[in-house]
């Protein structure tokens, strides 16, 4: 099961990031990783974040056993995880939060779509968890984007969704899953999650520079971000969403720019789940300030080929 995929004899290849809303119970999280352990999927990367009570894992392999390997794995966090008794800084309206499908190999956004679909209909049919199509995948212009979504996150949803219409789910509801909340799947292309960490516990300034380089407030194309507090420091939580319009490296310019104006200083990054090939940048300063970032392991395209062993869960 922990075999490489085989480029030459392998047809096409869905990369499927789901994101659990659980980040502090590695017992919990090994057993929402091993439900996905399926002929054809591949461990690809997973990770926890305490402070942001948050699980990222990489599957990737045959589309329709990512699929099921996808449904399942949200299955086991509705099982493990109760909304009503879990915080942490990311935002958030379910157990098994977001599904996003990514075309590797052979295979189109537009397929990722219909995968999409399949597999937002089968949380539905058998956990009784409400879905909301978004990016690629979404059926509404106003749920292309996932902020747009999730906000007042699952305690401000849960009431929404039963009184008003135009907050209700995709599939299933009005009402939500009482501890499952809802589950966002969707479809889209590459997405790098990158956060800086400053020297400073200055949540203000963090915010500040989110603002100012976020796309939906007129910033940098492709970029969303939020300022946190993370293990003690400032954070800028980012997804690049776009990294051949907006590289990494002009990312990391205009936020060490910006800290500048506020006195603080940018002291490390990080890369959370994977990095395709195509937006690393070896000579660039973002690369050199990311900690522990180790290329066999973090990048796609090596993964593909030396995958990791499924935890036994």
């Amino acid at each position: 099961m922990s075999g490489a995929i085989n480029s030459a004899t392998s047809g096409a290849i869905v990369e499927c990031v789901p994101n659990f809303s659980e980040g502090t119970d590695v017992g919990r999280v090994e057993a929402i990783v091993a439900a996905m352990r399926l002929d054809g999927v591949h461990l690809l990367d997973w990770s926890m974040d305490a402070d942001h009570n948050r699980s990222v894992v990489t599957i990737a392999g045959e589309p329709a056993a990512v699929v099921e390997a996808a449904v399942r794995g949200a299955g086991k966090a509705v099982e493990l995880i109760n909304l009503t008794r879990q915080q942490g800084v990311h935002p958030r309206i379910g157990a098994a939060d977001v599904i996003p499908f990514v075309p590797v190999r052979g295979v189109k956004l537009e397929q990722c779509v219909m995968l999409a679909r399949q597999a937002g209909l089968e949380i539905w049919r058998r956990f009784g968890v409400p879905v909301y199509f978004y990016e690629a995948a979404a059926a509404r212009p106003d749920r292309v984007n996932l902020e747009d979504i999730r906000r007042g996150q699952f305690e401000e949803l849960r009431d929404a969704a039963q009184k008003d219409p135009s907050r209700r789910p995709d599939l299933g509801g009005p009402g939500l899953h009482p501890t499952g909340g809802a589950c966002a799947v969707g479809a889209r292309k590459f997405l790098v999650a990158y956060n800086i960490y400053f020297d400073s516990s200055d949540m203000a300034m963090a915010r500040a520079i989110a603002k100012e380089i976020r796309a939906a407030s007129g910033g940098l194309k492709g970029v969303k971000a939020m300022g946190v507090l993370a293990h003690g420091r400032a954070q800028l939580s980012m997804n690049i969403t776009d990294f051949e319009a907006t590289p990494l490296s002009v990312v990391h310019k205009k936020v060490v720019s910006l800290a500048a104006r506020h006195k603080a200083v940018v002291a490390e990054g990080e890369v959370i789940g994977l990095i395709p090939e195509a937006a690393c940048e070896r000579e660039s300063d973002w690369m050199r300030q990311l900690d522990g970032f180790d290329e066999q392991t973090k990048i796609l395209e090596r993964r593909l080929e030396h995958p990791l062993a499924w935890p036994q869960g």
